[in-house]
């Protein structure tokens, strides 16, 4: 049986190392019906070297200015062909080799969607834990009103389904992105699987107010003032638990 095509999208804009790891993580990965897309803003600080050395693995890539960093994921869902799309982008990376292989493994039909865990990395690689929220156990277009329970990096949507991003959000687009997916989604799969590496920081970590601000509209919008407004207070008290979980082996 032939398994499905994954395009991994992975955008930068000057972070040359961050990338460098990235797709070196990306290289090491075994399934082998996949491409990779990198999307650069143009990069003044040595990224495009860094893409021209792992030509060999880089399916598809484009350097040139964007408008912001959704603007960006939009052309790399634009240039995609899989069957499945998956977003790595830079300073981020696949859990291990096998972790597209264990997704598919067994699996006679195919999902909308396939979600599951995320460890978090310090900037310095370090493994911290695993993300403080757990995925849940069943996820619905309703289970993010209770904020991003899905790491981004920690779901593969099927590009028939996949939406664009809302260029009009700056630093949250990403939960309204998964909320429409899953909103057209009929399969969704729990993998119970560690999918991704992310490391901390990020575009909506350095702007903290302003995606609070935004995810705020977009929750709204979808689960009305009064359930959203009630979530964010609990979200700003679950600054006082612990921030990561163990990880089991």
């Amino acid at each position: 049986m032939i398994k499905p095509k994954v395009s991994i999208i992975t955008v930068v804009y000057n972070a040359r190392e961050e990338l460098r790891t990235t797709l070196e993580n990306l290289a090491s990965l075994k399934y082998e019906n996949k491409e990779i897309i990198v999307i650069d803003g143009n990069s003044t600080d040595g990224t495009k070297t860094v893409i021209e050395a792992y030509s060999f693995h880089i399916h598809k890539w484009i350097s040139e200015p964007d408008d912001g960093l959704y603007d960006a994921m939009n052309k790399g869902l634009k240039m995609a062909t899989g069957d499945y799309v998956w977003f790595i982008n830079a300073g981020d990376r696949a859990y291990d080799e096998y972790t597209l292989d264990n997704i598919f493994f067994g699996q006679e039909d195919e999902a909308d969607i396939y979600y599951g865990d995320t460890l978090i990395l310090s900037d310095t690689g370090e493994r911290l834990g695993l993300r403080k929220k757990r995925p849940p156990r069943k996820l619905s277009w309703y289970s993010l009103r209770k904020g991003m329970v899905v790491c981004h990096q920690s779901i593969l949507v099927k590009r028939s389904i996949a939406p664009l991003y809302d260029t009009r959000y700056r630093y949250a687009a990403d939960i309204e992105w998964v909320i429409e997916a899953l909103k057209k989604a009929v399969s969704i799969r729990n993998t119970h699987l560690i999918l991704s590496m992310f490391q901390e920081g990020g575009v909506s970590a350095q702007n903290r107010r302003e995606s609070l601000k935004e995810r705020y509209r977009i929750m709204t919008l979808h689960y009305g003032k009064l359930l959203t407004l009630w979530n964010h207070l609990k979200f700003a008290f679950g600054f006082f638990k612990p921030k990561y979980r163990k990880i089991k082996y």
